[in-house]
């Protein structure tokens, strides 16, 4: 078992000379700035303010790795679709993305949205980067306690809809408020820590 109490901040990567290459596996959590990206890492992790919360979105620019018992690493991407961000910072972290990608690091891909309102085209299109990364891909679907019992069922067809998620890929209902949603993803971290994860992935 995973020990989450054992968990660091290792580093934020600005370039590809920064990628950890020591053959932990990466679990990578992507979602837009405003989703409770960091949230659901610090309610994962029962830890309140491990994970940076900003009030101001837009703000992390970097890939940040978390080491978890020294056996995996929580990789935390820059959030995207922030209105504000000049178009140059948007072209630096799609050069950052593409770099990261490329590298091929990735164990698991974990993409953040809100289960209250449509994927977006930003959510589409990091949904599609991680498909055709190949790597196994879940969508933690955040912020179920904002909605009632009778919309759930409802809205996470709607994103797996508008993502075009393949059937086995797993939308997990969650909350970072409430703790909903935690066990089903921490099933899927201890997998990668022993070697294996289940979940669809590929083109």
């Amino acid at each position: 078992m995973l020990n989450l109490h054992k968990a660091e901040f290792i580093r934020s990567a600005v370039s590809a000379a920064d990628f950890p290459r020591d053959g932990r596996p990466q679990i990578v959590f992507a979602g837009k700035s405003n989703v409770g990206k960091s949230s659901v890492i610090n309610r994962l992790l029962n830890r309140r303010a491990f994970a940076r919360v900003s009030a101001q979105p837009g703000k992390t620019i970097h890939i940040n790795y978390f080491s978890i018992d020294e056996t995996i690493y929580l990789v935390d991407l820059p959030g995207y679709g922030y209105a504000r961000v000049s178009r140059g910072e948007q072209e630096r972290w799609g050069r950052l993305m593409d770099v990261y990608f490329a590298e091929q690091l990735m164990t698991l891909g974990i993409q953040i949205v809100d289960i209250r309102h449509a994927p977006t085209a930003d959510d589409r299109t990091m949904a599609n980067w991680f498909l055709q990364s190949g790597v196994p891909f879940v969508v933690i679907a955040n912020k179920l306690d904002k909605i009632k019992r009778s919309e759930r069922e409802p809205n996470l067809a709607r994103i797996r809809e508008t993502l075009r998620l393949p059937e086995a890929c797993p939308v997990i209902p969650f909350s970072a408020e409430k703790g909903d949603g935690r066990e089903d993803v921490l099933v899927l971290l201890e997998a990668c820590a022993s070697g294996g994860v289940d979940v669809a992935g590929g083109a």
